[in-house]
């Protein structure tokens, strides 16, 4: 299993690819931080691994 994560450019919280995947837009989740993160910002590659392999990534 590839651990793929996007980093809040503003405040840099770490969040995971499959957070991501299932709100497609979210808040980020930092204390204080209104930033928008978006599936659409991980690189194309990450996504279309993470895509292909999701079933890895659910628990």
């Amino acid at each position: 299993m590839k651990i793929i994560t996007h980093e809040c450019p503003e405040c840099r919280t770490v969040v995971a690819a499959n957070e991501l995947e299932d709100n497609r837009v979210m808040k980020c989740p930092g204390k204080y931080c209104e930033t928008v993160l978006r599936f659409e910002e991980l690189p194309e590659e990450d996504r279309e691994f993470f895509l292909e392999n999701r079933d890895q990534y659910r628990l």
